[in-house]
Formats: structure tokens, C-alpha cells, sequence
């Protein structure tokens, strides 16, 4: 995935050179993710392992079609476009039966260091990717970095196919999608814990992630004077810092305060972000990146181990499906940044994005002040 990101973010750079149909290009990438709430659905009331299995084959296919056209040179811009559409709708909507296939696994009481352990894989694989494929952009060309992200949605959907006997559902629904969802969201609306989890993946949605998800190469090339392996490094810190947070996570267990640790450590990711934005010098870029990457564990892991946590279990695939419609916010934002950024530059975007979210994380822990106290040792019910 992050070999993917790299090589198709770069290609729709180099065949445009603007920094707004960048933008457009993670838009619509990004865009499946507005069917959160359904795929939520879906989750709680499909088998999730088989869910994930039909993902990953299209997957696989929809990127082996994008490489098969960029290694004939036939992948202009509009082609990008499609592809990155294609491989979003594989990516997203599988993303709320993946995070609470992991809760149906290992229970409640290891779920924040299995999470962690995730985004250790995710971070390790995030270390790898961009620097092997800002080196196969230089070396060997897009297409052939392409190919190696296919290989390993094979990978993928291999490793899958033991865990078919798991990802049974709980509650036996059996009213529609629409229903489902609608009930969903106002079970969460009267839950305060909840909803603040919500806000806050929303705020940093709107803010910073559609920064890191389509500006880095304008970055590289603009602010730092990087090639493609450069940025592939730059990326590569980031993901060193992410692994760094995880192992720290999962290292620390069942511990007290995740909801603390979630607020803050998102508004210290916020600030960083902010001091990046001012950043022209390689070395100082590099170092604030891999803090970036420290502190995006502490958001990117317990987002999804919070929700679960404030949620009953006949919840959890519409939960999540609504954090993934949180997340989905990121299209619409991307091309906002993009068209500030277009007009004032991306540092300027960033830095003014930036200071906004630790704003907003600061109003929203006033408002549920028991959030910092949550440690999630009091299981949810129906």
C-alpha cells in the first residue's frame, strides 16, 4: 500500500505538475470511504474474513490493471484517476471488517496492544515501501513498483484464506442497511465518549491527513529540492516514527488514560506538523518528520481501540463504518487544502491546517473532559 501511495502520488505530480489535481487525484482515491456507514453495516452482518477476501482480490486486480497500462505507457492523468478509484473501492469499504475482525480475535483486554501491534506491521512495511519504491521510481522505473504492490495483495489474500472459519457476526440482524445504519448513528450520537472519539478522527481527517496523503511529494520537491528516493526517505522516517510509537503502545499494554494519551498526543502530532510547514532544511525535515510519525501512533492506534472500547459489540462494524465515514471527509478536504494550497502554497496551508486542529482538539477536551480520564476497564453493553 504505502509503495502504491508513493508511485501513484508521483506519477500524477509528474504527468500534471499541480499541486490541485494532486488533490483531485487523492479525492477520488479517497472517495469509497464515504460508504463507511454501509460497509459498517455489512460488517455486522457478514462474515468479515469473506468480506476481506473479496477486497483483496480486487485489489489485486484493480492495481495489476493500473501497472499492466503504466509499463505500455498508456497511464495518463485520467487513467490515475480511475485507477486510484478502482483501488479505493477495494481499500475502504474493507476497513471496518479488518479493525473489528481484530477485537473478535484477541478480546478486549489485549485489544489496545494488538492494535499497536498492527500499526507495527503497517509502520514496518511504511519503513520499507517508500524508500524500495523511491529507489525503483529512480532505478527501474513507476510500473515495476506498481507490480511489487501486487504481489503483495496476493500475499495478502493468501495469508486470508486459513482465517475462514473466524468473522462470524454477533446479533443476528436482519433488517435492512438502512435501517441498520440509521440505528447505529443514534446509539452514537447519546454516547459522549463515542462521538468525541468520532470528532477527533474528523478534525484530523479535515486538517492534516490530507496533507500527508497528497502534498509530501510538492514537499520533496518544492521545500526540500528531493528526487523520488528522497521523498521515498522523507516517507521512510515517518514510517520509522510510527514504528517507534507502536512498539511503545504495545509495549505498554492495558494501560490507564488511553483517551489522555489519544487527545493529546493528536494535538503534539498537530504541532509538529505546524513546525514542518516552516521547515526548509533536509535534516531538521527529516527528524520533525519521524516525530510526526511517533506521534501519529498514538491517533492512528487508538482511534479505532477507543471506539471499540465506548461501543457494544453488536455496534462495532457501524462504529467503525462511521469512523470510516470520518475519515471519508478527507476527499472534500484534500481538495479544499489543495485549492488554498495552489493560491498560498503548502506550507502556509499546513501550517495555518495545523494550528486549527490543536484548536479544536483543545475545545473538544473541555468538552468531554472524561475522555482524558478513559482507560476503557468498564465494558460497554447494550
Amino acid at each position: 500500500m504505502w509503495t502504491q501511495t508513493l508511485v501513484l502520488g508521483w506519477l500524477a505530480y509528474e504527468t500534471t505538475h499541480s499541486d490541485f489535481l494532486v488533490a483531485v487525484f487523492t479525492a477520488v482515491r479517497l472517495a469509497p470511504l464515504l460508504l463507511g456507514p454501509f460497509s459498517g453495516a455489512f460488517a455486522d452482518r457478514h462474515n468479515r474474513v469473506r468480506l476481506l477476501i473479496i477486497a483483496a482480490s480486487w485489489a489485486m486486480v484493480a492495481v495489476s490493471t493500473v501497472a499492466t497500462l503504466a509499463s505500455l505507457g498508456k497511464a495518463p492523468y485520467w487513467v490515475l484517476v480511475v485507477g486510484g478509484l478502482a483501488i479505493g473501492l477495494a481499500q475502504s469499504p474493507s476497513q471496518p471488517a479488518r479493525a473489528s475482525l481484530v477485537m473478535d480475535l484477541v478480546g478486549r483486554h489485549n485489544l489496545s496492544n494488538a492494535n499497536a501491534l498492527n500499526s507495527m506491521a503497517l509502520n514496518m512495511t511504511q519503513v520499507i515501501g517508500p524508500a524500495i519504491g523511491g529507489l525503483m521510481i529512480t532505478g527501474l522505473g513507476a510500473p515495476a513498483a506498481l507490480w511489487v504492490s501486487t504481489f503483495w495483495y496476493a500475499v495478502s489474500l493468501v495469508a486470508l484464506l486459513p482465517l475462514r472459519e473466524y468473522g462470524q457476526v454477533v446479533g443476528g440482524h436482519t433488517e435492512s442497511a438502512v435501517r441498520m445504519v440509521t440505528s447505529g448513528l443514534r446509539e452514537i450520537a447519546r454516547n459522549r465518549l463515542a462521538s468525541t472519539v468520532l470528532l477527533v478522527t474528523l478534525a484530523a481527517n479535515t486538517m492534516l491527513w490530507p496533507v500527508a496523503q497528497s502534498f509530501m511529494p510538492v514537499f520533496a520537491q518544492e521545500s526540500l529540492g528531493l528526487d523520488a528516493a528522497g521523498l521515498g526517505w522523507l516517507l521512510t522516517c515517518a514510517g520509522v516514527g510510527g514504528l517507534t510509537g507502536s512498539l511503545v503502545i504495545a509495549w505498554l499494554g492495558d494501560f490507564r488514560f488511553k483517551g489522555g494519551l489519544f487527545v493529546v498526543g493528536t494535538a503534539v502530532w498537530g504541532a509538529l506538523w505546524a513546525l514542518f510547514a516552516l521547515s526548509h532544511n533536509v535534516m531538521v525535515s527529516f527528524v520533525l518528520m519521524t516525530g510526526i510519525g511517533v506521534m501519529s501512533a498514538a491517533f492512528g492506534v487508538l482511534q479505532t481501540t477507543l471506539l471499540l472500547m465506548t461501543t457494544p459489540e453488536p455496534l462495532h462494524g457501524r462504529a467503525l463504518g462511521i469512523q470510516e465515514l470520518a475519515i471519508g471527509i478527507m476527499p472534500v478536504a484534500s481538495l479544499t487544502l489543495g485549492a488554498f494550497a495552489e493560491h498560498y502554497g503548502v506550507n502556509t496551508t499546513t501550517f495555518v491546517s495545523a494550528l486549527l486542529l490543536v484548536t479544536a482538539l483543545i475545545a473538544l477536551a473541555l468538552w468531554t473532559p472524561s475522555l482524558l480520564r478513559y482507560s476503557g476497564n468498564v465494558e460497554v453493553r447494550n
